[in-house]
């Protein structure tokens, strides 16, 4: 099991992430920045209470399923997302943030793909766009053939908000498409954001290097100890 990450930026600041187990099921992560604790129903991840230690600010999500699937993410006060699992093992999902007259707005829909135990790609449209204007975001991911050093962890893989870091294996490239229609004009842009790995003799990633990417705040090296 994963027990440490140290990240090293290009100024040489680091930052350590701890992880805490009970059996193969995870309790804890304790950040630099903030602390997530992890709550149980039946085998499944039903619960994460994230304390940002910058402010004291806690965050609540309460994860609901049927027959094992996630259907349903919600952060009292904050946001909603509500999950369909299609018969072609996509996954088909609206977000929607609840207002200060506490009623739900949606933001944006959107559809999941799989493939060999990896999350490839989320495709979404904006609904909270002006009138006469459309926007979509897309972001996908290429991956190794090691072994994601979470994907273990009792149901990790579930939590559908986690991205590639529910994956079988690890992303070696991340690619983001913003697409914005007006007036029939469209104006997109695309940006790579790639990794490469160290590994032990039994395939998990002992370090990572980055390009500056979207899940590594900054930091360039990451070093896994188990």
């Amino acid at each position: 099991m994963l027990k440490k990450i140290v990240a090293t930026s290009a100024d040489g600041t680091s930052a350590t992430t701890l992880f805490t187990y009970n059996g193969n099921k995870i309790v804890s992560i304790d950040g630099v920045q903030k602390h997530v604790d992890f709550t149980y129903t039946d085998g499944l991840i039903s619960k994460t209470v994230t304390l940002n230690k910058t402010n004291q600010l806690l965050e609540t999500v309460e994860y609901t399923y049927v027959a094992g699937e996630l259907i349903r993410i919600k952060s009292p006060n904050n946001y909603i997302i509500n999950y369909i699992h299609n018969s072609d093992e996509t996954v088909s999902y609206e977000k929607n943030v609840i207002n200060s007259g506490n009623q739900e707005v949606k933001m944006y829909h959107g559809i999941l793909y799989f493939q060999n135990e990896n999350f490839i790609k989320d495709e979404r449209i904006l609904d909270n766009t002006t009138v006469g204007v459309t926007s979509s975001y897309s972001i996908s991911f290429d991956y190794d053939s090691k072994h994601n050093p979470l994907f273990n962890v009792l149901g990790y893989k579930k939590l559908l908000d986690y991205n590639e870091a529910i994956s079988s294996n690890n992303s070696l490239i991340s690619t983001v498409i913003i697409s914005t229609t007006k007036d029939e004009q469209i104006a997109s842009s695309a940006k790579f954001y790639k990794n490469s790995f160290a590994y032990d003799l039994e395939n998990y990633p002992t370090e990572q290097v980055s390009e500056t990417s979207i899940s590594t705040n900054g930091y360039l090296k990451t070093q896994y100890f188990y």
